[in-house]
């Protein structure tokens, strides 16, 4: 029998000045040449100088028009300017992703999923039951194949089933990926929702890849699917018996 253990704005002047700040940098991340902007921002201003100089008295120059025409170039400097912040960050991102990355190595790790790599006689699951029930577990082969059916007893939470890599009959079966599927039901007979989680060591990043990918079991997994970090002791443990018949 199984066992169970529990677990702003900008004026004239500041605009004119900061174009001419960034008149030194070369192309910006959106592929616009700053250069550019910078040497038109000021042909604009000495257009716009010689015009007020030149003007008919009578027919001024409409100083809405060339205002406006001030804010424009001064947003479009803006937004370059945002444009390149929103870069920074980005590779920062990209940076602590990698380091974080990189701690898991070594770790032992759950992640959502019902593949498990048989490997010295052992292969771990996780799964959650809601109520306590009695579940059903079965284990087939990478060819489909069901190498293992067992019944047990398991309450409510978090459980870790642990396969000896034997199959009803006791035979051992060879190294590789294997999957659990688990039906659960309650005292009075109701189905009762199981989810399961695959346990394994982190054996690698790839860090060309973005982002980065863990390596585990052989399968790859983003950060974003890790459940949590496995400790021996954080969860109950179903040991299949075959000597009962896995029952």
């Amino acid at each position: 029998m199984a066992t169970i253990n529990p677990g702003v704005g900008n004026s004239v002047t500041s605009a004119a000045a900061t174009a001419a700040a960034t008149s030194s940098s070369s192309t910006s991340s959106t592929g616009v040449n700053k250069d550019t902007l910078a040497s038109n921002f000021t042909t604009f201003l000495q257009l716009l100088t010689t015009q007020l100089k030149n003007q008919n008295p009578l027919d001024p120059l409409d100083t809405n028009q060339f205002t406006q025409q001030l804010v424009q170039f001064a947003q479009v400097e803006q937004q370059l300017k945002s444009n390149d912040q929103l870069s920074t960050l980005v590779s920062l991102q990209k940076t602590a992703q990698q380091t974080q990355a990189l701690g898991f190595v070594g770790m032992k790790v759950a992640v959502e999923g019902k593949t498990a790599e048989l490997k010295d006689g052992k292969a771990t699951w996780g799964f959650n039951v809601t109520k306590p029930a009695t579940a059903t577990v079965n284990i087939v082969n990478s060819a489909g194949a069901t190498v293992y059916t067992g019944a047990f007893s398991v309450n409510a939470g978090a459980q870790n089933f642990v396969w000896d890599g034997r199959n009803n009959a006791g035979a051992m079966q060879i190294d590789g990926t294997y999957t659990l599927s688990v039906t659960a039901k309650d005292a009075s007979g109701q189905a009762t929702a199981v989810s399961t989680e695959t346990e394994g060591t982190v054996d690698s990043v790839d860090m060309t890849q973005n982002p980065p990918l863990l390596s585990i079991g052989g399968k790859d997994y983003t950060l974003d699917k890790i459940k949590r970090v496995v400790w021996a002791s954080s969860t109950g443990t179903t040991n299949n018996n075959n000597s009962n018949g896995g029952s």
